[in-house]
């Protein structure tokens, strides 16, 4: 898929190579980020930078990371920018515990389309309930891993019946 083909409302699906990445998918599946494309700029929520828009030049310019996109063709795209843009500037939620106030990436993405269930949330690696990652990961926050908790994960969206699968985007046509 070419970039010029994406439509405001776009999911933007990404596995990467980073440590928490890994772990995601270990423990969820194909994706470790979810963001979204709305009125030509990328929203997304990111321990970097918490609920923040970018250019969609800016997000394609990481470094191996391969991004397939999705689509909710039924989508209210002024509703869901208006969602988007009311959140911009809130803070990360590294403890995935249920939150208002802050957001991690799948639970941005439900916060703009409330098409998405939560499930109960997972942390091990096929191995151990909870994997060594996730493990030190909470004990750095001082907090109980919150496994069984309600939440969202990327791959957990990506199979929504509601999105249609439409490719992997080829950065090289920017």
């Amino acid at each position: 898929m070419k970039t010029h083909d994406l439509v405001s409302g776009d999911l933007l699906f990404t596995a990467d190579q980073s440590d928490m990445g890994q772990a995601i998918q270990n423990t969820t599946g194909a994706y470790s980020h979810v963001a979204i494309y709305l009125a030509g700029m990328v929203y997304e929520a990111t321990k970097e930078n918490g609920v923040s828009k970018q250019s969609l030049e800016n997000f394609l310019a990481e470094e191996n990371q391969r991004t397939v996109v999705y689509r909710y063709e039924k989508m209210d795209r002024l509703a869901a920018l208006k969602v988007a843009e009311k959140h911009l500037g809130k803070p990360y939620n590294y403890s995935f515990y249920p939150d208002k106030s802050a957001f991690y990436c799948s639970q941005y993405i439900a916060q703009i389309l409330p098409i998405f269930e939560t499930i109960p949330m997972s942390f091990g690696d096929g191995k151990q309930l909870i994997s060594d990652f996730w493990q030190h990961y909470f004990e750095k926050l001082q907090l109980p891993v919150p496994l069984g908790q309600p939440g969202t994960n990327p791959s957990q969206l990506a199979q929504s019946k509601n999105l249609t699968y439409l490719g992997e985007l080829d950065a090289h046509y920017l």
